[in-house]
């Protein structure tokens, strides 16, 4: 049982984490698979693209990478023919998108993503599923909301 109190917190962290790196396992499992074309980076940008065209500098910032990094990493995935370039009004903006293959790879990924995790939660009780998922639905509101700095630990991509 995990620990509900203030002072428990530390228990409560050290259970989630270990919960998570197991989720995490299940979840990237289907990135691993032999018909996935591209590294874990690569992967990442994708995703990050998936949720619309965004400029090589806002793909460099959502990596934390520098925009040379990123251009290279474009250049790979566009050969790779996962991602098209748009060039903009002036030739310094350069967007990019997915390609369909490209999304075809992250619609396979999370199909496979989905059934995985439907065959681990299958196998729990209804009861334990029911309050696991309203548990991470209250983790997810909370490390929404803003900090004391003003920002939050949810990840956007």
């Amino acid at each position: 049982m995990v620990a509900t109190s203030g002072e428990g917190a530390a228990e409560s962290a050290a259970a989630l984490d270990d919960a998570a790196s197991t989720l995490m396992n299940v979840w990237s499992r289907a990135h691993s698979a032999p018909d996935v074309p591209v590294p874990s980076t690569q992967l990442r940008a994708l995703f990050v693209v998936e949720r619309g065209p965004v400029n090589v500098s806002r793909l460099a910032e959502e990596l934390g990478a520098l925009v040379s990094s990123a251009s290279r990493l474009c250049d790979r995935l566009e050969a790779s023919g996962l991602l098209t370039r748009d060039p903009g009004r002036d030739r310094r903006e350069v967007t990019v998108r997915l390609s369909a293959d490209g999304q075809a790879l992250l619609d396979r990924l999370r199909l496979r993503r989905r059934e995985d995790l439907t065959r681990v939660l299958a196998s729990m009780p209804a009861p334990a599923r029911a309050a696991l998922l309203w548990g991470l639905s209250e983790f997810h509101e909370a490390a929404s909301k803003p900090d004391a700095a003003g920002g939050s630990f949810s990840m956007p991509a």
